[in-house]
């Protein structure tokens, strides 16, 4: 038997007859491979070179023609070796280009107008409150239009009634007709072609496109839908309209698909502007009602305060106002899904520059004299009248003539209220206004109806990628839904946009920690969406958060150096009456501040990593030598030694435990001032920061503590040389327990030994908050315990004896 090869080169054994046949095989493949090669030769020698020279036939040059794609045979300078041809590129580029077939016909998407309406309507706006905001916000850009309009044409505003600009909201509940009217720059039939009819169609976009170089308008509606929001409460839409150019028109639609247009003949000459008359819905018959509409205006529209705002709508004396609130709703007709009167007074308002007047009856009782009918009528006879006459006679002191008796008989006065009559007051100068203001202000946004003011305000204006002015607020005592859920606060900063109330909670415009401040941000250049109710461009808002965040950081720190005992290094010497007094004032307030929103600002410190420093800065602490007041980081480093390096502190449950704990004995002893941190939150704050002043902070409680000099460092080391074999023995001893390690100490003064954790471990206070924790898995625990070192006392009379012991009998 033969050893052979099969065709995968695998050897076996094969019969002669096999081999013989393997042979026969091999000479048939030798001879195709052959012929196969000889027929590739003469195939590459009749392809002619495409970078040779051409032919040339009866004096014409002739390229050759090849079949087949050209290849780059300059391989070296080709970085991939080889290319297409370049003609080949512009044929597949011109036929993927777009372009029209000669035999193509042409066709316009078709869409359902009334279904394509109702989409953008019922899409956009959530809530059907915002109708009102949409409408008096447009109204608001044709008052700017008319009013830039006649810096160029001062006929425009002639001298009168038509001069006057403002906004008037009449209901009729007969009807059940809301009618919104300007005197603005009103439209022409053109204009309600192209701006009603015309979804998305903006005139104040087009407006601004004319005036290129007009400057900044401040108006408002620029993307064309906010007008469509009517329908969510309207069946049926009127739109009359007069421009100075034009005749007047009435522009109406159901929002069914179409539109018409007619000059109007019926209604009364509106001079210039729109009257925009709402057919209400059944379901939307609440807003027919003044108080209704009062309601919104308050939320969206004006701003008042509040025990102006109780006077008016209640007609009764402000001080009987919290005490009468039930009388108030009767008075003021708001019956609204159980009249709470209390929703009028919830949201704070939006800031119009023009007035809003809003159509309001009250009911006044006029005394009339009852007559004699009047009174028979109500059971009194004509005998008893006479012998009534008799009686009045005989006695003469009675007066002669006695007042006539009068009853109350109601009516119905109707007039103008103009609502918005306050103005933003961060639009001011903050130099022109007084601290009372700025405490009228925050009652009134805030709805505070305690005497107590704020803490501090800032009122700051920000340029750069985003321009807004706000005013922020410190509440004088934390709200108890702040204590809550952290991570489900929302900040109570509103955000307005042009003085248009935008949306209020949003989660990107404060951190978390901040959100016990309150008061506006108001922007003239941040884009806002079609329902305003959600941002464009999130980077926009990320720099207006970093500004706000900045400036309320600021406005902490000034409460803490306005605060002299806050002062590290305090001369009063030289103080003038006025300025002493005013310190007085001052005095303590950022203590108040600590206990307030104390736990806001540690957990800034584990949220907010770019502002860790500045907030370490606001941290207060009771230390050991603090006494009862608090300190900052910056007084400890005041107080440090001169040799020095570490901010020595320690965890605990309570101020005496940690003074009286045997782990602080030689730190007391050598007078190192330690820092006491009882609350729970602490133990996480210290995770996060590790240095302050490019001082390392060190925990006490742990076993890398490091208190000793070059000298005491030596003396250390003679002592563990001495005692080690007590450790070792010791560390034998406890070989079952936790304890890992034993070694001598140089924290101990009077105590023999004591039990430390590892450096890179839990603290035995941080188990104890842990395991504290309602819902906590043990095993998960164990994990993270550190490992504890027993650290004995060299001088301890009791570790001498020891030694001594198990130098004499090791196996004690």
């Amino acid at each position: 038997m033969d050893i052979t090869y099969d065709i995968h080169g695998n050897t076996r054994l094969a019969s002669a007859g096999i081999k013989l046949r393997c042979k026969l095989v091999k000479v048939v493949m030798t001879r195709f491979a052959a012929v196969t090669a000889l027929c590739a030769l003469l195939t590459i020698t009749s392809i002619q070179d495409p970078h040779a020279g051409v032919a040339a036939q009866d004096g014409v040059v002739v390229e050759p023609v090849s079949a087949f794609a050209k290849v780059e045979n300059r391989i070296g300078a080709v970085p991939l070796g080889s290319t297409t041809d370049a003609e080949l590129v512009a044929r597949e580029r011109d036929t993927l280009a777009p372009k029209e077939r000669r035999n193509g016909e042409s066709f316009e998407f078709q869409a359902e107008v009334s279904r394509l309406m109702d989409i953008i309507i019922n899409s956009l706006y959530s809530n059907k409150d915002i109708f009102l905001r949409e409408l008096v916000s447009n109204a608001s850009d044709a008052l700017d239009k008319i009013r830039f309009l006649s810096l160029m044409d001062k006929t425009l505003l002639s001298d009168g009634k038509d001069a006057e600009l403002d906004i008037h909201i009449k209901v009729d509940k007969k009807e059940n007709v809301l009618s919104i009217r300007d005197n603005g720059v009103g439209m022409t039939k053109e204009d309600l072609i192209k701006n009603l009819g015309t979804v998305a169609k903006s005139g104040t976009s087009s407006f601004l496109d004319q005036i290129q170089s007009g400057g900044d308008l401040n108006l408002i509606g620029q993307f064309g839908v906010g007008f469509y929001s009517v329908y969510l409460i309207a069946d049926y839409v009127e739109v009359i309209s007069k421009q100075d150019d034009d005749k007047q028109y009435i522009w109406e639609s159901s929002a069914d698909g179409s539109f018409s247009i007619s000059e109007d003949t019926e209604n009364e000459p509106l001079g210039r502007g729109t009257d925009i008359r709402i057919h209400l819905k059944e379901n939307a018959a609440e807003y027919a009602a003044e108080g209704k509409l009062r309601v919104l205006m308050f939320q969206n529209l004006v701003y008042q305060d509040h025990k102006q705002t109780l006077l008016k709508l209640s007609n009764i004396d402000t001080g009987r106002c919290l005490t009468l609130l039930a009388d108030v709703c009767s008075r003021t007709s708001l019956i609204l899904a159980g009249c709470v009167l209390q929703e009028l007074v919830q949201k704070y308002c939006q800031f119009i520059n023009f007035p809003i007047y809003l159509w309001v009856g009250k009911e006044i009782e006029d005394p009339v004299e009852e007559d004699k009918d009047t009174a028979i009528g109500k059971g009194t006879s004509a005998e008893n009248l006479e012998d009534k006459k008799e009686e009045t006679e005989d006695e003469p002191d009675r007066e002669e003539a006695a007042e006539p008796k009068t009853k109350p008989v109601k009516r119905t006065e109707w007039n103008w209220e103009y609502l918005n009559n306050m103005k933003a007051i961060w639009l001011r100068n903050p130099k022109d206004i007084t601290p009372e203001e700025y405490n009228s202000f925050y009652h009134s946004l805030t709805k505070d109806f305690s005497e107590d003011d704020p803490l501090a305000w800032t009122h700051f204006n920000a340029e750069g990628d985003v321009e807004f002015k706000a005013v922020l607020f410190i509440p004088s005592k934390a709200s108890q839904e702040l204590f809550d859920d952290y991570y489900t606060n929302t900040p109570q900063l509103k955000l307005y946009i042009r003085r248009i109330f935008t949306s209020d909670g949003i989660d990107e415009l404060l951190p978390k920690y901040l959100a016990f401040l309150k008061g506006i941000v108001d922007s003239d250049t941040l884009p806002i969406n079609v329902s305003r109710e959600m941002l464009q461009q999130l980077s926009s808002l990320k720099t207006l958060k970093k500004k706000v965040v900045r400036k309320a950081l600021d406005m902490i720190k000034r409460i803490m150096d306005d605060d002299p005992d806050e002062i590290i290094s305090e001369d009063e010497d030289g103080l003038e009456d006025n300025e002493e007094e005013q310190t007085n004032e001052k005095k303590g307030k950022y203590a108040v501040f600590w206990k307030e929103y104390g736990n806001f600002i540690k957990m800034g410190v584990l949220d907010d990593s770019a502002n860790r420093k500045r907030l370490a800065k606001l941290i207060r602490f009771q230390s050991s030598k603090s006494g009862e007041k608090l300190a900052s980081f910056d007084q400890y480093v005041a107080r440090m030694k001169p040799d020095q390096s570490h901010i020595y502190f320690m965890t605990g449950q309570d101020k005496n435990q940690l003074k009286n704990s045997p782990l602080l004995e030689k730190l007391l002893k050598n007078e190192y001032e330690v820092i006491y941190f009882v609350d729970p939150l602490d133990e996480y704050v210290m995770q996060h920061l590790t240095e302050y002043e490019d001082k390392v902070f060190q925990d006490a409680s742990k076993d890398s503590l490091k208190i000793l000099g070059k000298e005491g460092k030596v003396k250390m080391k003679k002592a563990a040389k001495m005692y080690k074999k007590l450790t070792r023995w010791w560390k034998d001893l406890l070989a079952g327990e936790s304890i890992g390690f034993v070694k001598v100490s140089a924290r101990l003064a009077n105590t023999p030994a004591v039990v430390v954790t590892s450096r890179t471990g839990w603290s035995s206070n941080m188990e104890r908050v842990v395991l504290a924790q309602a819902l906590v898995d043990p095993s998960k625990v164990s994990q993270m315990k550190s490992k504890r070192i027993l650290e004995i006392n060299p001088r301890h009379p009791i570790i001498r004896m020891l030694l001594q012991k198990v130098t004499e009998d090791p196996a004690v």
